[in-house]
């Protein structure tokens, strides 16, 4: 048996069927595997439940199904070119984060085969996923592993497609993994050598068949962030971190409404020093305001608010394994965010320059920036004004509740992201029991990592 050919030490160090050693460090949540992602899901899941007691009903968030569904609508319609007219939907305001960040590929590719004719969606989102002109490089990647994760089969993401269009050159992306880890695989490791041909997401393959087990990459997927945002962060990281009060200062309308067209229309915008960062800022939040559903969900809403009833001690490992229960996008999206709030927190004092000259702080700590961002990340669902007419006590008790929670994840971003050894050490243990053959090739790819 598979399972028996693995022993696990008390400091989680895992040893390969090669007999390897592996020790288990912290890693970030983005360097973890599709399958891995989808599985720490549930185990953050079990580990909450088990060890923090939040007072409130639980679930994992879903998300996929209906977006897989409009994607595949939209490929077909555009693979028949039936009409040039714009889209009518939405391109980034007051649709689910999923939607924003398909609209994102659509527009990449429109970008890229302006002029080219697509006789099926198959071939249009190869073409999108430079997998036509890429074939001979296709035993050197890894795409998909089979693995029965019915326990976990509404949470899985949608497909390892590309977000946001990468501007980071090839060299840097993640995904592609070499044939040279894999060669000294044993013969009878069947189900991972079926898992290692190329294969596209369902949507993209033209599959309609009902898959039991899911297929999920083996690999890194791409970040998940819709490109205003990540536009948004990068201009504001540029320019705005010596701007006292921003995100506080008032902004020009106009010109939010205009920049917010631009995007919805799906135009390539260019930000520069020539923009006001109190627009940008706006936009940015405005963005985060008018999602159908917060970027921290619904689902989770409750136990987030909740966390701040635990120990001080407790408080941020429970945020933590709430993240880790995020979908991917979310998480993502979350995390590129709390990146730039984390940045602007550090500028809001002031200090020396090195030549001993002032430099004055934004004045935008934590607790501001929370304040300013909290509504905006955690909310109930839009609510009819019957049913605001709540106790402003009860009210003001969540908000500061929301508040505390949003001002956590800024001060801890630099390790709420880092999966510990603990988390991983039961995430392999549950593969174990389910694909023990997958297990050891992650190993592998851990010590190759590591050297």
């Amino acid at each position: 048996c598979m399972v028996e050919a693995y022993s696990q030490k008390g400091d989680f160090t895992w040893n390969s069927l090669s007999g390897g050693t592996v020790g288990l460090k912290p890693v970030p949540l983005q360097s973890l595997s599709e399958l891995e992602r989808v599985r720490l899901q549930d185990v953050a899941f079990k580990r909450l439940l088990r060890c923090h007691d939040l007072g409130c009903h639980i679930t994992i968030p879903k998300y996929g199904h209906k977006h897989k569904k409009t994607l595949r609508r939209k490929l077909d319609s555009l693979s028949k070119e039936k009409s040039k007219d714009k889209d009518t939907t939405p391109q980034a305001f007051g649709i689910p984060l999923s939607h924003v960040i398909s609209n994102d590929r659509m527009h990449k590719l429109r970008q890229d085969h302006p002029r080219e004719e697509h006789s099926d969606p198959t071939e249009l989102m190869l073409s999108f996923l430079h997998l036509t002109s890429s074939y001979k490089r296709a035993n050197k990647e890894l795409s998909s592993s089979n693995s029965s994760l019915s326990s976990t089969s509404e949470t899985l993401n949608e497909s390892p497609l590309p977000s946001t269009p990468d501007i980071a050159p090839r060299t840097r992306r993640r995904g592609g993994v070499s044939v040279d880890c894999i060669t000294d695989l044993d013969d009878n490791q069947s189900r991972l050598l079926e898992a290692l041909q190329l294969s596209l997401p369902e949507e993209a393959a033209g599959n309609t068949k009902k898959h039991h087990d899911e297929k999920l990459s083996l690999n890194p997927i791409y970040r998940q962030v819709p490109k205003i945002v990540d536009q948004c962060c990068q201009h504001l990281e540029k320019y705005a971190l010596q701007t006292i009060g921003i995100f506080r200062v008032g902004s020009s309308k106009k010109r939010v409404r205009q920049l917010r067209e631009e995007f919805d229309q799906g135009w390539e915008v260019y930000m520069d020093e020539e923009h006001s960062v109190h627009d940008v800022a706006a936009l940015l939040k405005e963005f985060l305001r008018d999602m159908p559903e917060s970027l921290l969900t619904k689902e989770l809403y409750t136990a987030f608010i909740n966390t701040m009833l635990l120990n001080f001690s407790e408080q941020d490992s429970a945020i933590q394994l709430l993240v880790f229960m995020l979908p991917p996008c979310n998480s993502d999206t979350l995390q590129r965010l709390l990146g730039l709030l984390s940045t602007v927190s550090a500028h809001a004092e002031d200090s020396l320059d090195s030549e001993g000259h002032k430099v004055t702080g934004n004045k935008m700590t934590s607790l501001n920036l929370a304040t300013v961002f909290g509504p905006n990340l955690l909310h109930k669902q839009k609510n009819s004004d019957k049913e605001f007419a709540v106790e402003s006590f009860a009210r003001a008790e969540e908000s500061a509740a929301i508040i505390g929670v949003v001002q956590k994840m800024i001060d801890t971003y630099d390790t709420l992201f880092m999966v510990p050894p603990d988390l991983q050490n039961e995430l392999l243990m549950s593969l174990q029991e389910t694909d023990p053959d997958v297990v050891d090739y992650l190993l592998r790819r851990k010590a190759s990592q590591c050297s």
